[in-house]
């Protein structure tokens, strides 16, 4: 089952042209992110009610489970990489959040979301740190 050398390169360049394209993607998802969480914080004077925010909340539950599941699993290295980066975007929204003084209803849940992003950040890192190891040629002595 050799493979020829064009048709390698030509899957190695589909594969490139994918992840360059996902990249895209998530960094248009992470500018949408930006401007909604500015939106947001401008909105802590009272001017977002619950219902707009919910609702951001549940459309960005949408557009990740959608920009998900439609990824190639010949990218899902890159993809863990993006995960890691809007986790640790999570980790600074979690901080705000978690950062008062009185112990509310958004601090407790800014903290769940600073541990939840963490455990995600840390266990994508080993995930990806035991698939580069596969991929390392074994000492044959």
């Amino acid at each position: 089952m050799d493979m020829d050398v064009t048709s390698l390169q030509d899957q190695a360049s589909k594969v490139a042209t994918d992840a360059a394209n996902l990249f895209e993607e998530a960094q248009k998802l992470a500018n949408q992110a930006t401007h909604l969480a500015d939106m947001a914080v401008a909105g802590v004077d009272g001017s977002m009610d619950f219902l707009s925010l919910f609702t951001v909340f549940v459309l960005s539950c949408f557009v990740g489970f959608y920009v998900v599941w439609s990824v190639t699993p010949a990218l899902h290295s890159p993809l863990m990489a993006v995960t890691n980066a809007i986790s640790s975007v999570i980790i600074v929204g979690g901080l705000l959040a978690a950062g008062h003084m009185d112990m509310d209803f958004s601090a407790v849940m800014g903290f769940m979301a600073v541990t939840l992003a963490s455990v995600n950040i840390f266990g994508g890192f080993i995930v990806t740190q035991r698939m580069l190891v596969m991929y390392k040629k074994k000492n044959r002595g």
